[in-house]
């Protein structure tokens, strides 16, 4: 008799901690022999700080995004080390650094029940129509030029709405099953969970709660333009039952390991508000480098 499709991926799961534990490992950033994760490429994680990033096009729906790092060399080998390969002693590394992109998405102190974000902040900020005044070439709206909302933005990201109180809710985009199945473990999830406990131990409650689902099947989206990943996972994110409840307890900030187009977190937002949570922003590990940046 076979085991259960969980059992698989938790005893997999199991056996990539022993490994860890148990193996000399070289850096995962820069290859040097030492440990799962020199200082120097720890720090490379940290970055210089989490920043606003906005993919070029923005998909309708996307909530203002904040990353800790850009895509590149020493963050995206540590990703992929992390994701691919199961190198799971580097999700503490990587949940510190979404934790810094959170703080930048909910500014507020103690409850993460801080002030929203501004008008005119939200998704669609510094509106890509028209001549794009007020945009530097690579970087969101310059201070004093002023920003417009895209239509349709929802209340709760991009009208100015105040958060409710209570725990921060960290929400992570779900994996397909097929993939968590591959790799052993879920990836986003995982940081997340590391994510919320450096935030926990800074006094900022969070938790993350296990509120969405994939609905339906979507095709790997390597290889895909903006538009093609946009009609790829447009409605394919759901809310399990029972996720009303939990989302109530708090406001939500949609978390990821990457941003590329923004699709999944657009769509992950659209099913959170549908839903009934409200969503307040998105932070991620790494952006790529195609996005624009607002460094202010």
């Amino acid at each position: 008799m076979g085991l259960a499709p969980g059992t698989v991926v938790f005893m997999r799961g199991w056996w990539q901690e022993i490994a860890d534990l148990a193996l000399p490992a070289d850096c995962a950033g820069c290859g040097r022999p030492g440990g799962a994760l020199c200082e120097r490429c720890r720090g490379a994680l940290r970055g210089s700080g989490a920043r606003r990033v906005e993919p070029s096009p923005v998909p309708p729906g996307l909530p203002v995004v904040h990353a800790a790092v850009d895509y590149v060399d020493e963050a995206r080998a540590v990703l992929l080390a992390h994701k691919e390969r199961g190198a799971l002693r580097l999700a503490r590394p990587l949940g510190e650094a979404l934790a810094g992109a959170v703080r930048a998405a909910c500014p507020g102190p103690g409850s993460g029940a801080g002030p929203g974000p501004e008008p005119g902040s939200g998704p669609g900020a510094g509106s890509r129509r028209g001549s794009g005044a007020g945009l530097d070439r690579v970087s969101g709206p310059r201070p004093g030029t002023g920003s417009g909302t895209r239509a349709g933005a929802r209340p709760g990201y991009g009208s100015g709405a105040r958060p409710r109180g209570g725990p921060l809710l960290l929400v992570p985009v779900p994996s397909a099953r097929r993939a968590v199945g591959a790799r052993g473990h879920d990836p986003a999830r995982r940081i997340a969970l590391a994510a919320a406990g450096v935030l926990r131990g800074g006094g900022r409650p969070a938790r993350v709660p296990a509120v969405l689902r994939q609905r339906r099947r979507v095709s790997d989206q390597s290889g895909l333009d903006a538009r093609q990943r946009r009609a790829n996972v447009t409605g394919a994110l759901g809310a399990v039952p029972g996720s009303g409840r939990l989302l109530a307890a708090g406001p939500v900030v949609l978390v990821d390991d990457l941003m590329t187009t923004g699709a999944s977190l657009a769509e992950a937002a659209r099913a959170v508000t549908a839903a009934g949570g409200l969503v307040i922003g998105a932070a991620v590990v790494a952006a790529a480098p195609l996005t624009r940046t607002n460094r202010n």
